[in-house]
């Protein structure tokens, strides 16, 4: 076996990384997620587009299953699996992403609340006409190039033949690496006039354009409220549009309430969209911000988007407005950058230069059109007049067909006059037939005319037929040597596809102000905080507790007054403090549930415990004493807990150890400490010495090994004073006072 001389080539490891990336990321940005300029396509929608025309799927043809449409496009052109194919085809179809759908979908494709389309099994398609006449008209025209498949045995376009500034109608959305689009929607019509008015005047200016085409018309509706900032936008190529949904005021009648309607939303909110702005609603109302909603209801249908807010009698309908736009995503930003594949290379591009493109590319799609239609005309009529010339010498030619012994015989003395194998009547006819001289072309099509040609209306009609081919070779010529002429066939075409296929403007666009939300005062009360043992807050009405307060103080874990404009106080076994809004709390009556406090802070019920909470009025005007469970204590002013933060550390713990209790001190009180193993230690608050919240304390009662202190009960001195022990009601005397830092007793049983 004869051994072969291995070429080992050193290279950087970086270099062969960089430029394996760099060719993965193009392989990304040019076939897969940027659309092409040209035809406002990425591969996959041009692919699955192709595949349908291919498959005879035409908009006036039965629907086909969408798995058929799929998996022929998916072995044929678009190898990346099914589901990136369905999903663009699913995309083409959906009136509320795209201006003018390209597919026309038969079957459950989904829904502007986010809905999936059913399986590509369950739902059907076929072409729209848009794209059967606009986008795939003249591929048999030799327009474009045609390319080998992904393993060269089948041929697809580089690119369809759109005779419209797609990009910019259905606009576009990729992500590819290391840069995105972000194109929006325009309307049909005013592009067209937009082309139209560039290829009258090249030298048009964006602002002027922009005159045809005002700004983007999303298939949602809404209303884009920054007018001023588009001629940027639209020359840079990039900016920041903002959208409102269309919000108006019904006027309730007889018992009926007043309501605010929602009948379009932004195209940022298509999808969970929607189902997040009636929860963002939800919540302004929990919270008080918008105490003017009474219900919210969902009636959009097929026919349209339809979000009911039903309002009390006297709300500030402008200013409820307001509230909606700067508080939920009814007021919105649509990102812009019109990125796409340009020249083969990716370029942002501004609202003049998309136009270029496209004009450019409408003229290439011209001259190669009519040039392969100028070519079959000059062919029809090489042939044309070969069969006329025939007319003429009817007899001679017949006379050389039946005198040939073989067709190659006869086409050779049609051609080149050559009479050497075929036998003629007469000297002269020989002669006559030397001196003919069709085209290979003519002559072919003389052997294969009929005999039924030479009826005289058939000789009429070959006649009117020539007369109408040279006709068109002049047109086609004009067209072909003249600017002005092939720019009047492209704007007739224009014009035409225009009064087709456009429809009305749905964004309104305007210069509006920002919303302003006026906060009105909350008239400060008293109310009661109460939270169960299971961790639901909400607050009652003073009087209410009043009068049930016995009920109440044995249903709740806590019961304590507070302002409804203050803040409530957690502390947890972790040494964590968290605030929470009394606004934040649902006002409720005495049966309801509230609300859980992990909704309204950061507390985690998972993960922690509470073990103290207070108004936090109550810590400006005393002390906290804490309690570990391994029996270390400490007083801490309760200003040091006045912080705007919604959780702060509250005290410092050693390893291994955890708050056992919080509780307010002060003055002659006292607090009895009581231990796993049943030692309890009594002593003077004033032991303690106050530090601050960063501090770990001092020793309280010193523990046995495996002992740690399981309840700790602070009590103002004093004769006849009682503290609550293990659930039992016991005199602070019977428990002997000792000194901070000792073991304790055991009571005697």
């Amino acid at each position: 076996m004869q051994s072969q001389t291995e070429r080992i080539i050193h290279t950087e490891y970086s270099e062969v990384m960089q430029k394996s990336y760099i060719d993965y990321a193009m392989s990304v940005i040019i076939s897969r997620a940027l659309p092409d300029v040209r035809d406002g396509l990425k591969p996959v929608q041009r692919r699955t587009l192709f595949d349908m025309s291919e498959l005879g799927i035409r908009y006036d043809k039965p629907y086909r299953k969408c798995a058929r449409i799929v998996g022929d496009t998916m072995g044929k052109f678009h190898p990346h699996g099914d589901s990136s194919i369905y999903e663009a085809l699913v995309v083409m179809a959906q009136e509320f992403k795209k201006n003018n759908i390209l597919v026309d979908g038969h079957g459950n494709f989904g829904s502007i609340e986010g809905d999936g389309a059913a399986a590509m099994r369950y739902t059907e398609a076929r072409l729209s006409q848009l794209s059967q006449e606009v986008f795939l008209a003249d591929l048999d025209k030799n327009v474009v190039d045609f390319v080998p498949n992904f393993d060269e045995t089948e041929k697809e376009p580089e690119v369809l033949p759109v005779r419209i500034p797609n990009l910019l109608v259905n606009g576009a959305e990729g992500i590819a690496v290391g840069m995105a689009t972000s194109i929006p929607t325009h309307n049909l019509g005013e592009v067209v006039e937009g082309v139209k008015a560039y290829i009258r005047n090249e030298n048009i200016t964006t602002e002027e354009l922009m005159e045809y085409i005002p700004g983007p018309d999303f298939p949602t509706g809404g209303i884009v409220i920054n007018k001023n900032d588009l001629l940027n936008i639209y020359e840079t190529g990039q900016g920041h549009i903002k959208l409102r949904g269309k919000v108006d005021f019904e006027k309730g009648k007889g018992s009926t309430r007043d309501r605010l309607v929602i009948s379009e939303i932004p195209y940022t909110m298509i999808g969970t969209g929607i189902s997040k702005f009636l929860n963002d609603v939800a919540a302004l109302v929990e919270s008080k911000q918008a105490p003017e909603i009474v219900d919210i209801s969902n009636q959009s249908s097929k026919d349209g988007i339809r979000i009911v807010l039903e309002l009390k009698r006297g709300a500030d309908v402008e200013n409820l407005k307001n509230l909606l736009y700067k508080k939920t995503r009814l007021e919105d930003t649509f990102g812009v950058n019109m990125l796409a594949v340009a020249d083969g290379k990716p370029e942002t591009l501004g609202l003049k230069k998309i136009i270029e493109h496209h004009v450019d590319f409408s003229m290439e799609l011209c001259t190669r059109k009519y040039t392969t239609l100028l070519n079959k005309e000059q062919e029809k009529k090489e042939i044309q007049e070969g069969l006329i010339k025939a007319c003429d010498v009817i007899d001679l030619i017949i006379e050389i067909l039946r005198g040939s012994k073989s067709v190659a015989d006869a086409k050779a003395c049609l051609v080149e006059g050559n009479t050497e194998n075929i036998s003629f009547k007469t000297r002269i006819s020989r002669r006559m037939a030397g001196l003919l001289r069709f085209t290979p072309r003519q002559a072919q099509a003389i052997l294969d005319m009929r005999l039924a040609k030479l009826v005289g209306l058939e000789i009429d009609a070959l006649m009117k037929s020539h007369e109408e081919t040279l006709a068109n070779i002049a047109r086609y010529e004009d067209i072909l040597n003249n600017y002005d002429s092939m720019a009047r066939v492209i704007l007739e075409d224009l014009e035409d596809i225009k009064n087709r296929f456009s429809r009305e403007r749905r964004t309104q666009i305007v210069n509006a102000r920002e919303a302003v939300v006026v906060e009105k005062p909350v008239e400060e009360e008293e109310v009661i905080v109460l939270v169960d043992r299971f961790g639901y807050a909400r607050t009652i009405d003073t009087s209410l507790y009043e009068k049930r307060k016995e009920d109440i103080d044995k249903e709740n874990r806590y019961v304590f007054s507070s302002m409804n404009v203050g803040k409530i106080c957690l502390f947890t076994d972790t040494g964590r403090m968290h605030t929470i809004k009394v606004m934040d709390l649902p006002e409720s009556k005495l049966r309801d549930k509230g609300i859980p406090l992990d909704n309204v802070s950061n507390y985690d019920s998972g993960q922690e415990r509470i073990v103290f909470m207070c108004d936090s009025d109550q810590l400006r005007l005393g002390c906290l004493c804490f309690v570990t469970a391994k029996g270390f204590v400490k007083q801490v002013e309760g200003k040091e807990f006045i912080v705007a933060k919604r959780t702060i550390a509250s005290t410092k713990l050693n390893e291994g150890d955890h708050l056992e209790a919080v509780s307010m001190c002060g003055g002659d009180s006292q607090i009895v400490l009581r231990s796993h193993k049943g030692y309890q230690l009594r002593f003077p608050t004033e032991e303690i010495p106050v530090q601050k919240k960063t501090a770990a304390g001092v020793r309280g009662i010193r523990l046995e090994p495996e002992d740690s202190v399981e309840e700790a009960v602070v009590s103002p001195g004093g004769h006849g004073a009682t503290i609550t022990l293990e659930d039992k009601t016991v005199a602070l005397s019977s428990i002997r006072l000792g000194k901070r830092d000792t073991k304790g007793t055991k009571p005697r049983k």
